[in-house]
């Protein structure tokens, strides 16, 4: 897996960059706080969200910005990849609104989908990808400070051996299932056995057989006995009947007896209700008459001269017109009254928010007129800031006028000083290289010499035309040592001028700066100026609007005044009219009482009518029931002349004898049924056990199929459940040999002394470091560079056997070292170069370090610079002129 490109906008302090990688060792240097790291975490976090990053999602959004995106391309065996995340602030929290991955087979949308398929292709997530292809920042010991299970955990994940364990955990699992199971059926299994034994042992076909016997006899026993009951119960039947029959004519007679009882009474008690029902006449007659005699007395009363029904609806009927039309004017002189009080207090309430107007609006004059009077005087420490910028700014025009080149021109000396020291600084890097391999070839050649041999053709010195070829060696050291001096002094000379053109630049953005802010001062003042002058027009407003609301305020207080008298005088008229309504309301009552006396009257001459109709019906039902209880005497008389008591006499012999023979034998008959019914249920309970022996000896073939099965399951699962464990350890035995192996190549490679023998890596990956003299140590007791380097050996040495051990099927990452150098002092960091050579030599296809030491720098394919603007606070990226010239 190769980055090819990321595109980063709003994130951390990076708003707009763009950066392609190629293969290779590309460094990324900058000072510290530039943003380099960004540069890598902005590529783990379109790889892995969210897990990617310290922090929230909000933490990773530029401050004062509202989104962030993120679009990385990267290749991937042999397939162009492009993975793009953008971030938006919505309400008070950061969400991922757009996650994106561009596949060869189509694009792969959402969060966990996107982030599962990034899994699957690398073959690790997040956190194993920081311990194998990525160490991040101050992390570079993380190895060495983990525990033993720790980093087995670690490791064993990276090689995919945490799959077998989860194989494993799975027979495991599947073993003990199919153990419950299988002790479950053998539980069963025995269970029936032991059932069909008891039940084999009853004998049950010959208890069949003698129950059935037994049971024939019994049922013909019965049969015989049933017939002679049969006769026995006809005749008892033909006697009930008999005597049924007798009891209902006997039950008639006693019916007829107690109607005609009833009739009697009934007649005899109407006649006593119509004597009441002329008691009742005459009394209704003497209450009219009374209430003729107080209707006449009420009737003087008035202005009528008869009684008369309809005059007195018609009285009533103009009293009450005169009542609704007092009622009219009481109506409207109580909302007159009413729209007076209101009106009266609306004056007064508008009168009291005229004055508190008043009173605002003087508190308002009185706080602007303070305002003004501050203002006035900032605007006088304004002036004072302004003449101390001139003089800021006359200082500044005469540092930048002392610049060797004109103004416009200082980016560019600027960018041509830095070019030419990174040019002088690589060919110091060239000279160290020569000079190096230079010094190696004379130390050879002397050694050669001092042997007897020819440094260039080995063979003995007498004679040989090569012995004198070393002094021209030993000329070039020396012409390469006075160069690579005369070159690290032009290189000094020039960090001098790079440091005077950041001044000069920092100087000329300043002045900017100060002039912006200068003119941003004046027009400020300006605008001060202007708002006092529209303070103090509002203050002389403000006082003559106040003087106005009390003058107003007066006004209303007239007014409700006025509203309150006109309010009175409605109050008293309503008082007048209530009189009147009363002396009205004392007629009308008059006439109602004549008119429900007429009523009353007319109700009881009603219930005079009624009370004679009752009477008049009761004597009319009396003369029915007169006839019904003449019918009911002669049907009793015509019964009793038909009955026969000796044919019920002979009724009641035949059924004391049938009773009599049923009693003796239905309790025998009964014990008998009771006996057939048990024969009966034992028999069905005997061939049941039969049906369920039958069906207990299939269930026990099954379940003895069923338990080998499940022997056979479980012996299997046991089988894999070792096998799994086995491969696994086996495993990780290979790779712990392999591990070691790079380990102590690549440990040899970078630190290469007369201390350390070896370092050996046991089955659990417990870490041990071995001296010359075999003592050995924990990793933990190496100085903090050594352990550093340490460190950095183990992660190069697992990135190897990771990407050996696939083969080319799933190419790794990149391999990122951000700020490796932090522990390492300079003698370390040319073995750290030297670490990262080799990592080139074996396959790494490309390697991504962050960092901002020279000889790292000078050791790159590929040179990216960060720097950040101290005014936006903004990171931005340039490639060095000369890394782009590189093959």
């Amino acid at each position: 897996m190769k980055f090819e490109h990321v595109h980063i906008r709003n994130f951390k302090s990076h708003a707009d960059t763009d950066l392609s990688l190629g293969p290779g060792v590309t460094v990324i240097h900058g000072v510290n706080g530039s943003g380099k790291s960004s540069l890598l975490e902005a590529c783990f976090f379109a790889l892995y969200g969210a897990s990617a990053i310290d922090g929230t999602l909000d933490d990773a959004i530029a401050n004062g910005e509202e989104e962030m995106s993120i679009v990385l391309s990267f290749t991937h065996g042999g397939a162009d990849y492009r993975v793009e995340r953008e971030v938006k602030v919505r309400g008070e929290t950061a969400q991922t609104t757009t996650c994106v991955l561009e596949t060869p087979n189509g694009p792969i949308e959402q969060v966990t989908e996107v982030e599962a398929h990034i899994e699957e292709l690398l073959r690790m997530d997040a956190e194993a990808f920081v311990n194998c292809a990525y160490v991040r920042q101050g992390e570079v010991n993380k190895l060495i400070n983990a525990s033993p299970s720790e980093r087995q955990d670690m490791i064993d994940e990276l090689l995919q051996l945490g799959r077998l364990e989860t194989y494993r955990e799975r027979a495991s699992d599947a073993r003990i299932g199919v153990k419950r199971v299988r002790d479950r059926k053998r539980e069963l299994l025995a269970d029936r056995e032991e059932t069909i034994e008891a039940k084999e042992a009853k004998e049950l076909h010959e208890t069949l057989n003698t129950l059935e016997s037994e049971l024939s006899s019994v049922t013909d026993e019965i049969e015989t006995k049933e017939r002679g009951c049969l006769a026995a119960e006809k005749t008892l039947e033909t006697a009930e009947g008999t005597l049924t029959e007798y009891e209902a004519r006997r039950e008639e007679i006693d019916d007829l007896q107690m109607d005609i009882e009833e009739l009697t009474a009934t007649i005899a008690e109407a006649e006593r209700e119509r004597e009441t029902i002329d008691d009742r006449v005459r009394s209704r007659r003497e209450t009219v008459e009374s209430l003729e005699s107080d209707l006449d007395d009420q009737i003087a009363e008035t202005d009528l001269d008869a009684p008369d029904r309809n005059a007195v609806a018609e009285r009533i009927e103009a009293i009450d017109d005169e009542i609704d039309s007092v009622r009219e004017r009481i109506e409207e002189r109580r909302l007159e009254a009413k729209d007076h009080a209101n009106d009266a207090e609306n004056a007064r309430e508008r009168a009291e928010e005229l004055r508190e107007q008043s009173g605002d609006k003087r508190e308002t004059v009185d706080r602007l007129e303070a305002e003004v009077e501050s203002e006035r005087q900032t605007l006088d420490e304004r002036g004072e800031r302004i003449g101390e910028l001139d003089e800021r700014i006359e200082t500044l025009r005469a540092a930048i006028e002392d610049a060797p080149v004109e103004r416009d021109e200082l980016d560019a000396h600027h960018e041509s000083v830095r070019e030419e020291r990174s040019e002088r600084r690589e060919r110091v890097a060239e000279l160290r290289t020569e000079l190096k391999n230079a010094r190696e070839s004379v130390r050879e050649a002397e050694r050669l010499l001092d042997e007897g041999r020819c440094p260039e053709c080995g063979q003995p010195t007498d004679g040989s035309p090569h012995v004198d070829g070393i002094e021209s060696d030993r000329e070039r050291v020396a012409e390469l040592e006075s160069e690579l001096e005369a070159v690290e002094s032009e290189v000094e000379t020039l960090d001098v001028r790079v440091e005077r053109a950041d001044e000069l630049r920092e100087t000329a953005a300043e002045l900017d700066r100060l002039i912006e802010n200068r003119d941003n001062v004046r027009t400020l003042i300006e605008q001060r100026r202007e708002t006092v002058r529209d303070t103090v027009e509002r203050i002389e407003s403000l006082r003559s609007e106040a003087e106005e609301a009390e003058t107003r305020a007066s006004e209303f207080d007239d007014r409700a005044a006025e509203c309150e008298d006109e309010a009175t005088a409605s109050r008293e008229a309503i008082g007048e009219l209530n009189r009147e309504k009363a002396r009205l309301d004392d007629r009308r009552d008059r006439l109602e009482r004549i008119d429900e006396h007429l009523d009353e009257i007319a109700e009881t001459e009603r219930d005079i009518e009624t009370l004679r109709e009752r009477r008049a019906n009761k004597a009319e039902l009396n003369e029915q029931r007169r006839e019904r209880l003449a019918d009911k005497r002669d049907r009793r008389e015509k019964l009793e002349e038909e009955f026969d008591e000796s044919a019920v006499e002979a009724a009641r012999e035949n059924k004391r004898k049938a009773e009599a023979y049923l009693s003796e034998f239905e309790p025998y008959l009964e014990k008998k049924r009771v006996e057939r019914d048990e024969l009966q249920n034992r028999i069905g309970g005997v061939e049941n056990e039969l049906d369920e022996l039958s069906s207990l000896k299939t269930q026990r073939e099954e379940l003895a199929a069923t338990v080998d099965r499940l022997e056979s399951l479980y012996d299997e699962a046991m089988q894999l459940q070792e096998t799994y464990g086995t491969l696994r350890r086996e495993l990780r035995q290979r790779n712990v040999d392999r591990l070691e192996t790079m380990l102590n190549e690549t440990f040899d490679l970078v630190y290469q002394n007369d201390s350390y023998a070896r370092i050996e890596l046991d089955g659990e990956y417990e870490l041990t470091v071995y001296q010359k003299d075999g003592t050995p140590l924990d990793p933990e007791q190496l100085s903090g560079g050594e352990r550093a380097l340490f460190n950095l050996s183990l992660r190069c040495a697992i990135y190897r056997l990771l990407s050996e051990g696939i083969e080319g099927s799933a190419p790794t990452p990149p391999l990122i070292l951000d700020e490796p150098t932090v522990f390492l002092d300079s003698g370390h960091v040319s073995k750290l170069v030297e670490l990262i050579e080799s990592m080139t030599e074996h396959g790494v296809e490309q390697i991504v370090v962050v960092s901002h030491d020279e000889e790292l720098v000078g050791a790159a394919d590929d040179l990216v610079a960060v720097q950040k603007d101290p005014t936006t606070n903004r990171s931005s990226v340039e490639r060095s002129a000369t890394a782009e010239t590189l093959p």
